[in-house]
C-alpha cells in the first residue's frame, strides 16, 4: 500500500469535500436560525450526513458508519418525533436577550480554534518518512524504525475498527466509561422527566 498516491489529491475529491463542507455549514446555521422546529430537525439530519461524509473522505468508514448508525438513524429520529409530539411548533423559539453574547462567545471560541489549528505542529502522513527496499539508506536501527512506522501505518488504514477499539479499552477507557456514565446519566434523567406525577 503506497500511501499518498492514492485519489485523495484529485480534484473530484477537492470539489465532493467543498460541496460536503458548503453543504454542512449551510444546514448547521439553518439549524441555529429556522423558527420552525422540524425543518430545523430536518436540517440536523444534514448536518450529521455531511459530518458522516467527512469522515468517509478522512478514511475512517467505521467513524462514517457510526455517525449515519446513532446520530442520523436514533438521535435525529427521536429529535424528529420528540418535536412532532410538542405543541405550536410552528410558534418556534421566542428572541431572547442571549443572542448577541452567544455571537461574542461563538466568535472568540472561532478565533481561538483557530489559532490553536494554525499554530499546532500536526502529525502528518506526508512527514513520516517511508523505506521501500531500494531506498536502504541510513543505519540498521533507522532503517528498522522507519519499517516498523509504514507497518504500522499500513495496518491503521487497511483495518481501523480493531485499532480504534484497542485504543479505546486500553488508552482512552477512562473517557469511554465516562461517556457510558454520562449517556446512562441522560437516560435515567428523561425517564424522570417523562414520568406520570
Amino acid at each position: 500500500m503506497n500511501l499518498g498516491s492514492g485519489t485523495e489529491g484529485s480534484l473530484i475529491v477537492d470539489v465532493v469535500f467543498w460541496v460536503i463542507a458548503v453543504s454542512t455549514i449551510i444546514a448547521s446555521l439553518a439549524v441555529v436560525h429556522l423558527k420552525d422546529l422540524f425543518r430545523a430537525a430536518l436540517f440536523l439530519v444534514v448536518t450529521f450526513l455531511g459530518v458522516a461524509g467527512l469522515f468517509v473522505l478522512l478514511m475512517a468508514e467505521f467513524l462514517a458508519v457510526v455517525q449515519v448508525i446513532i446520530y442520523v438513524g436514533a438521535i435525529s429520529v427521536l429529535i424528529i418525533f420528540a418535536v412532532l409530539m410538542t405543541r405550536n411548533v410552528d410558534q418556534g423559539n421566542p428572541s431572547n436577550s442571549f443572542k448577541i453574547p452567544a455571537i461574542l462567545i461563538s466568535m472568540a471560541f472561532i478565533l481561538i480554534s483557530s489559532f490553536v489549528i494554525m499554530n499546532t505542529d500536526w502529525n502528518l502522513l506526508d512527514n513520516v518518512v517511508l523505506v521501500t527496499s531500494d531506498e536502504q539508506i541510513g543505519s540498521s536501527d533507522e532503517i528498522l524504525l522507519m519499517n516498523e512506522t509504514k507497518n504500522q501505518i499500513e495496518k491503521v488504514f487497511s483495518n481501523t475498527v480493531p485499532e480504534i477499539s484497542w485504543l479505546l479499552l486500553r488508552d482512552f477507557v477512562l473517557a469511554f466509561e465516562l461517556a457510558s456514565v454520562l449517556l446512562l446519566a441522560a437516560i435515567v434523567g428523561a425517564l424522570v422527566l417523562v414520568r406520570e406525577r
